[in-house]
C-alpha cells in the first residue's frame, strides 16, 4: 500500500511540476518575467545596458555613470499591465500597456533650451557638448513626469518553448522613456 501511494504521490508532484512549467510557458508569463526583469534590475538587463551605454561615444565615463543611474531608476520605476495575448499557432502577440519616466520631454525641452540659449554651452568661445550633456543629465535626473505607453511584443514557440522576439527600436525608445511620437 505504502508502494503504491507513493507511487502515486510521485505522479501528483511530477505532474505537478510538469503543470507548473507549462503554466509559465505561456505568452503573457514570458513578457511579465521580461519586464520583471526589468523592474530587478537582472543581470542580463544590466549588462545590455552598460553594452550601450559604454558604446555612446559623446560621453565620458561620468556622464556614462550617471546616465546608467538614470535608465536604472526608470526600469525600477516601471509599472505595466498586460492588456491582451493572441495566440496563433507558433506566433503571439502580447500587449501590454506600461508606464515609464518622460524622459523625450526632458530631451526635447533640454534641445529647446540649448537652441535658445547657446551661450550657456560655450567653451572658449566654442560649443561643448560634454556642456550639453551635462546639462542634460542634470534635468534627466530630476524628471518625475510618467508616460504611458502601449506595446505589442512579439513571441515565438521554438520547441514547445514561447521566446520573445528582439525588440523594435521604438519598444526600446518606450522602455527607456525616450520615444517620441
Amino acid at each position: 500500500m505504502k508502494k503504491i501511494f507513493c507511487a502515486f504521490a510521485l505522479v501528483l508532484i511530477l505532474t505537478g511540476c510538469d503543470m507548473g512549467k507549462k503554466l509559465d510557458n505561456t505568452p503573457t508569463k514570458k513578457v511579465e518575467t521580461f519586464l520583471n526583469k526589468y523592474q530587478t534590475l537582472d543581470d542580463d538587463v544590466l549588462d545590455s545596458l552598460d553594452s550601450v551605454i559604454d558604446s555612446e561615444t559623446l560621453f565620458n565615463n561620468d556622464q556614462r555613470d550617471k546616465y546608467r543611474d538614470i535608465i536604472k531608476s526608470n526600469y525600477q520605476k516601471m509599472s505595466y499591465k498586460i492588456k491582451e495575448e493572441e495566440i496563433d499557432g507558433n506566433s503571439a502577440t502580447v500587449t501590454v500597456e506600461i508606464e515609464v519616466i518622460d524622459y523625450s520631454k526632458i530631451m526635447s525641452e533640454s534641445e529647446g533650451y540649448k537652441t535658445e540659449h547657446p551661450d550657456e554651452f560655450l567653451e572658449n568661445d566654442e560649443y561643448s557638448e560634454s556642456k550639453y550633456i551635462d546639462y542634460r543629465l542634470d534635468k534627466l535626473k530630476t524628471a518625475k513626469e510618467k508616460v504611458k505607453y502601449t506595446m505589442d511584443l512579439t513571441l515565438t514557440k521554438v520547441n514547445d518553448e514561447w521566446i520573445i522576439d528582439d525588440l523594435s527600436k521604438e519598444n526600446e525608445a518606450k522602455l527607456n522613456g525616450v520615444y517620441s511620437y
